[in-house]
């Protein structure tokens, strides 16, 4: 697994997430129970990973849907 995205907006993690749904790309979202811990501040990014083998498709993907500034840098 390979992280392609680290936030805080709770939106944009649902935007990425039906995005990858719809394409058939499994994805994994770490942290987002950490709101527990955080005291529901946000403070704590949400990190979404997909396999290996995806990654080109996913960021492909997401960058066709305008999110490209999003992204973590290749290598991060």
């Amino acid at each position: 697994m390979r992280e392609i995205m680290r936030t805080n907006d709770m939106v944009l993690v649902s935007a990425v997430g039906a995005l990858l749904d719809g394409a058939n790309i499994h994805h994994l979202l770490l942290d987002q129970n950490m709101s527990v811990l955080e005291g529901s501040l946000g403070i704590i990014p949400r990190r979404i990973l997909v396999h290996e083998d995806d990654v080109r498709q996913a960021r492909a993907l997401l960058t066709e849907a305008g999110l490209a500034h999003e992204l973590r840098a290749e290598g991060e």
